[in-house]
């Protein structure tokens, strides 16, 4: 090989699409996942690329303790349309562009701003709406919030919890009359 074909390690890295990250020991992702660490394969999109992406995901939708595994699934969506796509993509490198290389480390207000000034987009309005269809449509998710997922395949509300209000502080007894019909 010459050294015009070899390309250099950091240009590959930099090129290729793959989100890694670490769960962190308190989450309840912990539960789900076999390992701490996670990482994704992207198709079409680099991983400076989804990392911004994961930025304006947590930007949307911010959820402090939520680790990136979570907003990293819908990198992952995003990227899927975007690999069947070129017009997706095209879309979606324009937006990135336009929030700048310094968007994923930036502080949350400039990030808010940043995301307003593009807020009529199409770039904005397909990432609100992929962040919000994907992110709280995850058994990862569910697993943060407490979201016990549907009931019906498990024999209903009524003995799992309908009635069960551990939430709410307790009511003190107070005698509010007779009972009708008593």
């Amino acid at each position: 090989m010459t050294s015009k074909t070899l390309i250099p390690r950091r240009a590959f890295l930099g090129a290729s699409g793959v989100l890694t990250g670490l769960i962190a020991a308190g989450s309840p992702l912990v539960l789900l996942v076999p390992s701490r660490s996670w990482a994704i394969d992207l198709q079409a999109l680099s991983s400076a690329e989804g990392t911004t992406l994961i930025a304006v995901a947590r930007t949307i939708a911010p959820h402090d303790k939520l680790d990136d595994a979570a907003y990293a699934l819908v990198v992952q969506s995003i990227d899927a349309d975007a690999a069947k796509d070129a017009q997706t993509l095209r879309m979606l490198r324009e937006g990135i562009r336009q929030l700048g290389a310094a968007f994923p480390s930036a502080p949350e207000p400039a990030r808010v701003q940043a995301l307003k000034g593009l807020e009529s987009s199409v770039f904005f309005q397909t990432m609100r709406v992929k962040t919000l269809g994907t992110l709280y449509a995850t058994p990862v998710a569910y697993a943060y919030f407490g979201y016990e997922g549907e009931a019906f395949s498990k024999g209903g509300y009524l003995l799992r919890g309908f009635n069960d209000l551990r939430w709410l502080p307790e009511v003190p007894l107070v005698d509010s009359g007779p009972v009708p019909g008593a």
